[in-house]
């Protein structure tokens, strides 16, 4: 029998390694921070606040980067936005040591996150158009890798280029990588099967005959998104989700150094484990999730990975709180990282379950909930590890990942959103 081809898989690839850029760029400064902080005379708080900025971007340009995707197309729309984060990236090596750089820098991370807002919903709007249900939680799995891949390089690699040439060039370097990567997607990337002219007649018959009619429909109004049950629940979880996962990529480094007294060249090697764990837990979370999915149905692949990879996570927070050594809690918390990311392909796939032609503007929405608790972590977590210290922080992340847990209960991913005036 001839294969039918795997072009949707190389888009796939293609996306993780977006994925990947996307968090390189975003997390560098996690590991610059202290240097930063000392050369521009800042505190933790107000390393909190840029990253506060960029979320709140990231977070507003969510649903409307959505639609863009499922209006004007994926590939277009991501081209632009990488080449966007990549100027914005760039444009914090030159900003002059002033009293009023805080609030350009500011600036210039709100405007990263508004352009890096549309790489997953445009991600998403590929899923739904080109790689069948049953796929999906594997292809979500491997796209979702790249947070974890990337959260697990920057540490060395921003280390690395702050230690020979310094903090400046490590923000130029990742520009430029993003930039050829979105170089390269706009030549790879179509929109549909039906326009790529290296899809096969039997890989297009294959995606074609497995995708549901409604990813063809006219899009879905707001209202009617807003209004759906599952919509509010998956973005409530991923509320919770996302308040968690950003203490490990914007705190984790500095939680390393400053609270565990860890030197630089100890602190980048251990840093990367929660990254190498995300990465894991991703990919293993989205087999699990088509395989059961397959066997016992949606509910039970979908939901039911979800909600076992964040209440373990919370178990793992909690225990690694307690650890006396400083390795120790950082194996443990990277675990709870791990776990975490279990859950990854489940938001993403559900949401192209059940959006169709307007998977870009749901995942929007639904992922605005986890940039929100983003940019609440960002600055009530050195807070609270100010106030009552850092094993608070981790619990309060840990309370929030059982309330996660508990509304994929309420999921329902064979109930598509349906249609309705407004």
């Amino acid at each position: 029998m001839t294969s039918p081809g795997r072009v949707r898989w190389t888009l796939v690839a293609w996306l993780c390694v977006l994925s990947t850029i996307a968090y390189l760029d975003r997390v560098n400064i996690a590991v610059a921070g202290q240097t930063i902080a000392r050369e521009y005379h800042l505190s933790n708080v107000q390393l909190g606040w840029l990253s506060s900025a960029l979320l709140l971007g990231y977070a507003a340009f969510q649903a409307p980067g959505g639609r863009a995707a499922d209006r004007l197309g994926p590939r277009r729309i991501l081209t632009v936005a990488v080449l966007w984060w990549g100027v914005f990236s760039a444009a914090m090596a030159i900003v002059p040591v002033a009293g009023s750089a805080i609030i350009v820098m500011a600036v210039l991370r709100f405007a990263l996150g508004s352009g890096e807002a549309v790489m997953y919903p445009a991600a998403n709007r590929i899923v739904a158009s080109w790689v069948p249900v049953r796929e999906r939680g594997v292809a979500n799995g491997l796209i979702f890798m790249g947070p974890g891949i990337g959260a697990g390089i920057t540490p060395p690699i921003v280390t690395a280029l702050m230690v020979r040439f310094g903090w400046r060039a490590s923000f130029i370097v990742c520009a430029a990588v993003g930039v050829c990567a979105g170089a390269v997607w706009y030549f790879l990337a179509r929109d549909t099967p039906a326009a790529h002219p290296r899809v096969s007649a039997a890989e297009r018959a294959l995606i074609e005959s497995a995708i549901p009619a409604r990813v063809f429909a006219p899009p879905l109004s707001w209202r009617t998104i807003w209004a759906d049950r599952n919509v509010r629940l998956l973005t409530t979880s991923y509320f919770c989700y996302g308040y968690l996962a950003w203490i490990f990529l914007a705190w984790f480094y500095i939680y390393l150094r400053t609270a565990r007294g860890m030197d630089l060249g100890t602190t980048a090697r251990y840093a990367m484990l929660p990254g190498i764990a995300m990465a894991l837990g991703s990919g293993g979370g989205g087999i699990l999730n088509d395989m059961l999915s397959h066997r016992y149905g949606r509910r039970a692949g979908r939901c039911g990975v979800a909600a076992f990879g964040i209440g373990l996570a919370a178990v793992f927070i909690a225990l690694g709180t307690q650890a006396e050594g400083a390795r120790v809690a950082s194996i443990t918390l990277a675990a709870g990282a791990g776990c975490l990311y279990l859950a990854q392909s489940s938001f993403w796939s559900v949401s192209a379950d059940i959006a169709g032609s307007s998977a870009g503007a749901v995942s929007g929405v639904m992922n605005m909930g986890a940039q929100l608790g983003g940019v609440v972590t960002a600055s009530l977590t050195p807070w609270i590890a100010g106030r009552f210290g850092w094993p608070a922080s981790f619990l309060v992340a840990a309370v929030l990942c059982v309330l996660g847990a508990t509304a994929w209960a309420f999921v329902r991913p064979e109930e598509p959103i349906e249609p309705r005036g407004g």
